[in-house]
């Protein structure tokens, strides 16, 4: 695969100033168009140790417009970062619509590291892969241009770089004295790298392989291929991979074959008051010693709420953080994206808000928007709310295997039921600020709501995060239902039942700390 990365390219210094203005200049309009349409570009920068990594993304950086450009070099995990999901540093790094993130290594780097260190095997390394073609054709169906470089070098050039660099007072590479493990080892890093390549290389993402060894053969291709990809962008439509689930069944026209999951629920459950308080008090107690229990082992809680207009979703809500210290949880209240999460994947306002480890997160509503009122409303397109259901799970599965214990709620109530909560609030002044003319639109739609909701349960009810349906009608019940639930997870969690994948023992590939990327 790297043979053609090692056959002597180069280009004359000459050659090099006759084009690098108009090339600059080139790149420039490029950029003002990519602004004008909104197309965010992701440039990832990976390679050999010494290809001069950092030498292309500071010519790039001078080219460029560095008003839309921003950089991030992805080396030791910080703090914050290694309490929470391996992807979430990516996701922090996403460009806005209209600008350019450039990643030296990206999402590339800590795996090919952990399996040349031996940290991991090749079936690990290729899951890993895997996730990474999802994330990137997730990306790209949602608009984003990916561009990937792999920078490479022959072994003598290799060495004669890095015996270079180590003479050089001002190198960070002093720093680092494990770096003469890659030339020491140049063919195993060199069979780690082509396996990821050959396997990540897609045409929405594919890579460029480059030859390093002339730096005015270097910088110029990357600048023109950057260049050709961004013109190409402009010139064509987004490119699609069919969404994965298949269309809708076509249910026979009878009632009885027309029962959703929701029409199942025994609404009729009702909890007398007295066993309603007991209880409530015993739940709280023991959810308060359970989130502090939690923070102690330094396992998050995420708690995701869904359910019909007037379904108890605040109700259940109040119950368990009147419960628990405020200081170790956060309640998000999901309304319509602001300008900002909407010049992002719609999973990036969701991700930035991942709790540190030992605190417990609140979603008012959530990702779920994707696959009800945004499939019901016709505020995504039929692909788009498709294609959820699997970067959804895909989502919840990092968290779960980052050792969070999520729990999913859907709060139901009958059609009479709403109808008097409705009422009830429109009659209450301090209740009116509940209801809302659109409450009252969606309710005219239950029948759509209803089927998009059997369909989210049966497509993203998993092992690692199913759902939790909750009879609604009675109040009493369905809060004691809720806490019931929430206790029970936890405390079979904390006691070691169910394992986070992070405190197993486990290595996965892609969780080691990356080295410098010079």
């Amino acid at each position: 695969m790297f043979e053609a990365t090692k056959v002597g390219r180069s280009v004359s210094k000459e050659a090099f100033k006759a084009q690098r203005d108009e090339l600059r200049t080139q790149l420039l309009e490029a950029q003002r168009e990519l602004q004008e349409s909104g197309t965010a570009v992701v440039v990832v920068v990976a390679g050999v140790e010494a290809a001069g990594k950092g030498e292309v993304v500071n010519r790039l950086n001078e080219w460029l417009d560095t008003r839309g450009v921003q950089t991030f070099a992805f080396w030791e995990r910080s703090d914050e970062e290694m309490e929470r999901p391996r992807y979430w540093r990516f996701w922090r790094a996403m460009p806005p619509r209209g600008e350019i993130s450039i990643l030296f290594g990206g999402w590339y780097l800590s795996p090919i590291e952990h399996r040349f260190r031996g940290l991991c095997d090749d079936a690990a390394l290729d899951a890993e892969i895997a996730r990474i073609v999802d994330f990137e054709r997730m990306l790209t169906h949602d608009g984003v241009l990916i561009v990937k470089f792999w920078f490479h070098l022959s072994e003598q050039d290799q060495k004669r770089r890095l015996k270079e660099l180590s003479r050089d007072d001002r190198s960070r590479w002093k720093m680092l004295p494990e770096k003469s493990k890659f030339s020491e080892q140049y063919q195993h890093f060199e069979h780690v790298a082509e396996r990821v390549i050959r396997q990540s290389d897609r045409g929405i993402a594919p890579w460029y392989l480059i030859e390093a060894e002339d730096t005015r053969y270097r910088d110029l291709t990357v600048g023109k291929t950057l260049l050709q990809a961004i013109r190409a962008r402009m010139g064509q439509q987004i490119p699609m991979e069919p969404p994965t689930p298949a269309d809708p069944l076509d249910l026979p026209e009878s009632p009885s074959a027309k029962i959703t999951l929701l029409d199942q629920l025994d609404m009729s459950l009702k909890l007398s008051r007295g066993d309603y308080k007991e209880q409530l008090k015993n739940l709280q107690q023991e959810i308060n010693e359970l989130t502090w229990e939690a923070y102690k082992q330094r396992r998050s809680t995420v708690l995701v709420f869904e359910g019909v207009d007037a379904g108890g979703k605040g109700g259940a809500i109040r119950r368990i953080t009147s419960a628990v210290d405020a200081r170790l949880y956060r309640t998000i209240p999901v309304a319509a994206p602001t300008d900002e999460e909407k010049a992002h994947h719609y999973l990036w306002r969701f991700w930035r808000h991942i709790p540190r480890a030992g605190h417990m997160i609140i979603y008012d509503r959530s990702w779920y928007g994707r696959v009800l009122v945004e499939r019901v409303e016709g505020f995504a397109s039929d692909a788009e709310w498709r294609r959820a259901y699997s970067e959804i799970n895909e989502f919840e599965e990092e968290l779960v295997e980052n050792g969070a214990i999520l729990l999913k709620f859907w709060l139901q109530v009958s059609a009479d039921e709403q109808l008097r909560r409705f009422q009830d609030r429109e009659d209450t002044p301090y209740k009116r600020y509940k209801i809302t003319d659109e409450d009252w639109r969606n309710r005219e739609k239950s029948p759509e709501y209803k089927a998009a909701v059997n369909e989210m349960v049966a497509r993203t009810s998993t092992e690692h995060a199913p759902w939790t349906l909750v009879e609604g009608d009675d109040k009493p019940y369905a809060r004691i239902k809720v806490l019931s639930t929430v206790c029970d997870a936890m405390r079979e969690a904390l006691r070691g039942k169910k394992k986070a994948a992070s405190g197993t023992g486990v290595v996965r590939c892609g969780d080691a700390l990356p080295v410098d990327d010079g």
